[in-house]
């Protein structure tokens, strides 16, 4: 691990803090004054290979050298990222406050509690690390963002169809990142060289909507003083992505349909047939089964658009994402308003990932946006998000039929246009595959069947009778238990026990607002332990508060 680098005039402060992280196994490098600090950073940013950078910089307020004020914007310039801790005198509050704002870690007022110094230096490293981590895995900003099991099955499906050119049709709620998912299956697709073109087809008015798309020719209609290529002649070797298909006028359908079935199309107006090279991706957000019975939409045509289908999940389906999106999007934000990016305690990554995010990824974006914007300090902390969170009620995502299990990840067989028919629902009234594809495109999907029937049927049990509640942690665990050793599974007991313990710490930590000494209190285990166990699970702890 890179060292903490310590700046103070004060031999009496240096010495106590490099023994005291000494105890904690934490390197060291002192300094005496700020214009040393400059000096050691330059030679580490000409890659002098004797030098290595700081992981955090602890740094006094004032010194005969010159101002740790100062110093603290020189370093991030530098180094934005470096997590930079201001010493201060109760006397210059003020100044640390400012120095707060204007991008440091935290202050640590003069004369300090050492545990809490330690602590509070501690925080800083991992605060670090994970800065570390995220920047690494930015380095090359991938077109989505997604470690949940159902965006992997997203993701393993464009892969299945990157060599292909079928009709796609994506269905998923608004704000979930339809289109980002239409790029991507153009950018992986035979025709990637060719353009993308989009229209979303309820924010155009009916009567342009025709021009829109097919064109038209001079003399039309009334305003049509020349020829004007449509959407289909621009996407010409490429894809056209149609979002929110639903929405599009019934006479419309037809003509769209008949472009599908012939390849050729006619301009508004025009007489000569227009033949069209274009791969379609169409989009919505709604049921179109149920738009067909209603006679809101054709059903042949729905027919030509459901080839392959991929359902995109709700950002409430995949919350296990929501730290990653929510500091991509803060650091979104903060290039787009050329200010330094905010960290985000793990207390409010905490609090976002119960929020339900009925806008989906498009409204967790905009809720980055507004913390970049008020979120009076660097780090953002849980009383800093806006109160549609604050207030919410905690999400709780809805029992599944099988504990611990996911839907085993979908194979394309073949592709044919296949007939309407019912499809049973997969934990959803839309009659899709999570993450996967659609049963009417032939896709084999061996969901495991090795949970009993009778998981179900207690789960039904299980809220008609709270009698039996408490102990029904216990059935489920018992369940589990039957499945894995009938699977054949190895090391059971760890496999278990880590999840276990894993769910617990998290629970007690959420409860506790991320205050690990009192969740190790309130578990019954001691400091050290949960700590250990932290490590040990990988989890990605709440800050202490």
């Amino acid at each position: 691990m890179k060292p903490i680098w310590i700046v103070d005039d004060d031999p009496s402060i240096r010495f106590v803090l490099e023994k005291a992280l000494a105890r904690e196994n934490l390197p060291t490098r002192s300094f005496t004054h700020p214009r040393e600090v400059l000096d050691a950073l330059a030679d580490v940013t000409a890659g002098d290979p004797a030098r290595q950078g700081p992981q955090v910089l602890v740094s006094d307020i004032r010194m005969p050298g010159g101002s740790g004020l100062q110093l603290l914007e020189k370093v991030r310039e530098l180094q934005p990222g470096l997590p930079v801790i201001i010493m201060t005198a109760y006397s210059d509050l003020d100044s640390a406050v400012s120095a707060f704002q204007r991008g440091a870690f935290e202050y640590l007022p003069k004369p300090f509690d050492l545990p809490k110094a330690v602590e509070l230096i501690r925080r800083a490293v991992e605060e670090s690390q994970r800065e570390e981590v995220t920047e690494e895995r930015q380095t090359a900003t991938p077109e989505m963002l997604g470690q949940a099991p159902a965006m992997q099955d997203v993701f393993r499906a464009i892969g299945r169809l990157s060599q292909s050119q079928v009709t796609v049709l994506i269905t998923g709620e608004s704000g979930s990142g339809k289109e980002l998912v239409a790029r991507a299956l153009h950018k992986h697709s035979p025709v990637a060289d060719g353009p993308f073109v989009a229209i979303n087809t309820a924010a155009i008015p009916k009567d342009l909507l025709e021009s829109e798309l097919f064109g038209h020719e001079r003399g039309a209609f009334t305003g049509a003083q020349t020829q004007r290529r449509g959407r289909f002649e621009q996407a010409e070797g490429g894809t056209l992505f149609l979002d929110e298909i639903g929405d599009m006028p019934f006479d419309l359908q037809t003509r769209l349909l008949r472009v599908l079935s012939d390849g050729q199309f006619y301009r508004v107006g025009g007489h000569a047939a227009v033949k069209a090279h274009v791969r379609v991706i169409a989009a919505t957000h709604q049921n179109l089964e149920q738009r067909v019975k209603e006679g809101g939409f054709r059903e042949d045509l729905f027919h030509r658009l459901n080839v392959i289908r991929l359902r995109l999940p709700a950002l409430r389906e995949r919350h296990e994402d929501v730290p990653m999106l929510t500091r991509h999007f803060l650091q979104q934000s903060a290039r787009q308003l050329g200010v330094e990016p905010k960290r985000i305690a793990d207390s409010a990554l905490a609090r976002l990932e119960q929020f339900a995010f009925p806008g989906n990824v498009r409204q967790l974006e905009n809720i980055c946006h507004w913390l970049t914007v008020m979120a009076p300090a660097q780090v953002i902390s849980l009383q800093d998000l806006p109160p549609e969170v604050l207030e919410a009620p905690v999400y709780q995502p809805p029992v599944r039929a099988t504990a611990g299990a996911e839907p085993a990840a979908a194979t394309v067989t073949s592709m044919p246009v296949a007939p309407l028919a019912p499809v049973a629902p997969v934990a959803q009234p839309a009659p899709e595959l999570v993450g996967g594809l659609h049963p009417a495109a032939q896709v084999s999907a061996p969901v495991s069947a090795s949970a009993p029937a009778a998981v179900a049927s207690w789960s039904a049990d299980a809220a008609a009778a709270p009698v039996a509640a408490a102990h029904s942690w216990e059935q489920a665990l018992e369940t589990e238990a039957q499945k894995l050793l009938a699977g054949g599974q190895p090391e059971v007991w760890d496999a278990l026990t880590r999840r276990f313990e894993s769910r617990l710490i998290r629970t007690a930590l959420v409860a506790t607002h991320g205050r690990r000494m009192e969740a190790a209190q309130r578990l019954g285990i001691g400091r050290n332990t949960i700590t250990r166990k932290i490590q040990e699970l990988g989890l990605d702890a709440p800050d202490e508060a």
